[in-house]
């Protein structure tokens, strides 16, 4: 059914921020709207200026016949430092320590805007990477990974240190456990990853980095491509860490068990730039 182009420019804007990293043809917009091609590259022009200004991300137009647009979605580095300062004061609250130096997410990882916000900015760090999945350790760790691959546009997938009947075949590694020095398991179905797949790993916490390590072999295993390693928080590590090479969104800088003072600043992530 033809529309006013008023109508044509929301349903357009909503339909591209639903579909990040998906090539539209200009063909499927003009029989959706019953509008001419030229119609339509003239709306997307309107939209791309208004993404671009608003901070929303990057419409891309890729020319030919097979052509069309790819929305990209990022956030504006100024605005991810505001919005990880602010949970970096939301996670220095005395009531988050946990025994052993932990501190207690669970209620912020349930947040859906918080999630939305968190897997766009670290989403916006690997425009560039092609990403065939997103990695992560059951079961803290699943909220952010799917936050991400929304945003990627890449399935994600999670890592056990158990056996389900529901898995099938599985590959399994044997890692050492960073901050316990302890061997543990985990293990991958063979159906979830496909050989020779691109990964991006993300997890909540880390501390020794020794979980984050196992799922790096993991990886190899099934000879595969590790692109980046980013965690939602990490703590301060006095051992030697099981990884150097990662993005942390938060960083807990100080703990005082005593008197369960906690600092937490912005991690990595921003110092990188």
């Amino acid at each position: 059914m033809k529309v006013r182009r008023s109508e044509r420019l929301v349903d357009m804007t909503q339909y591209l921020l639903d579909h990040p990293h998906e090539l539209i043809s200009l063909t499927s917009f003009a029989e959706r709207y019953e509008s001419a091609k030229s119609s339509i590259s003239e709306d997307l022009g309107i939209i791309k200026k208004t993404f671009k200004e608003r901070g929303y991300g990057t419409l891309e137009t890729i020319p030919g016949a097979a052509g069309g647009v790819l929305f990209i979605p990022e956030i504006p580095y100024e605005e991810a430092k505001k919005y990880i300062e602010s949970l970096a004061e939301r996670l220095s609250e005395q009531d988050r320590l946990l025994p052993g130096g932990y501190v207690y997410l669970s209620d912020l990882l349930g947040e859906p805007e918080l999630l939305r916000q968190v897997g766009k900015i670290i989403a916006s760090k690997y425009l560039g990477e092609k990403i065939d999945a997103v990695m992560t350790v059951a079961t803290k760790g699943v909220p952010i990974a799917q936050a991400v691959s929304y945003y990627l546009n890449a399935p994600f997938v999670i890592v056990r240190r158990d056996s389900k009947i529901t898995e099938g075949s599985t590959v399994s590694v044997n890692y050492v456990s960073g901050s316990s020095e302890r061997i543990e398991k985990m293990e991958l179905s063979k159906r979830s990853l496909k050989r020779g797949s691109r990964v991006l790993v993300v997890d909540d916490f880390m501390k020794g980095g020794g979980t984050v390590n196992g799922m790096k072999s993991l990886i190899e295993e099934f000879e595969s491509e590790l692109v980046g390693i980013t965690v939602f928080a990490e703590s301060k590590f006095h051992g030697h860490r099981a990884i150097d090479d990662y993005t942390s969104l938060l960083y807990v800088k100080d703990v005082d068990t005593k008197t369960k003072n906690i600092t937490v600043v912005p991690g990595n992530y921003f110092s990188e730039e």
